[in-house]
């Protein structure tokens, strides 16, 4: 699994993502970690057939007691059906999601993190130096669906907005936006099942300073082509299913 730091000013951020050994028939995914200092957070840790190489990458940046915190968006088996391998080497971490998911979360195994509910309105955590926000992205496509803002950084880790179908040998970043938009087209239609909450979550991220916007399928966005997404997305009608 690739591993790339993506921010190292005073906190890091790591992706990690592109699993050689992952199965043909398995979406590729893209898990994220912030470490501050003997604090980090585990964005979307991924389905329970990436764990194993998930913590063998994890563990060459931190020590597993440094790991106090994960992060789901919502409750999809991609994003956080690993929970029960991680409450096996976690035992004083906390798992921060919608207060929605929680009954449904706890069956992938939850017996030592503790569950930390995100109203709907959002919320924030502090790790040591730096407090993450936790943006409302509601049925974009879950109906109780979180994304995450660094300020610091500039950062918006932003779930499945941006995602793209690739293979798992793609480029970290998108290089050429409009060629990039073919791979994201389906997947925003069929999956994003609302243009009024597109365009709330629109209105919301418009006010945030976003230098990277990092998806959990798919390449990022850096500079100028955060921007073009957000205009591209707006545009699009989305909830498009063909029969």
């Amino acid at each position: 699994m690739d591993a790339l730091k993506i921010y190292d000013e005073g906190h890091q951020w790591y992706v990690f993502g592109r699993d050689p050994e992952k199965p043909e028939k398995i979406i590729d995914t893209n898990q994220f970690m912030i470490v501050d200092g003997d604090r980090s957070i585990l964005l979307d840790p991924g389905g329970i057939e990436v764990f194993s190489t998930m913590l063998a990458s994890v563990l060459k940046y931190v020590d597993i007691e440094h790991i106090t915190d994960l992060f789901a968006s919502h409750q999809d088996p991609d994003i956080i059906s690993s929970l029960g391998m991680w409450d096996q080497v976690l035992p004083n971490a906390k798992l921060h999601a919608s207060w929605l998911w929680e009954g449904f979360i706890r069956h992938f195994g939850m017996d030592k993190i503790g569950y930390s509910s995100i109203d709907d309105e959002g919320g924030k955590v502090t790790l040591n130096n730096i407090e993450l926000e936790f943006i409302p992205a509601h049925y974009l496509h879950s109906s109780g669906n979180f994304h995450v803002y660094d300020p610091k950084s500039k950062i918006l880790f932003s779930g499945d907005i941006g995602a793209a179908l690739e293979p798992p040998n793609c480029p970290l970043f998108v290089e050429d936006f409009d060629s990039h938009v073919d791979k994201m087209r389906y997947f925003h239609e069929r999956w994003m099942p609302s243009d009024t909450a597109k365009h709330h979550w629109l209105k919301r991220v418009r006010e945030l300073d976003i230098e990277i916007m990092a998806p959990q399928h798919g390449r990022l966005f850096k500079g100028d082509d955060v921007q073009k997404f957000l205009d591209w997305f707006e545009k699009l009608h989305v909830g498009i299913a063909t029969d």
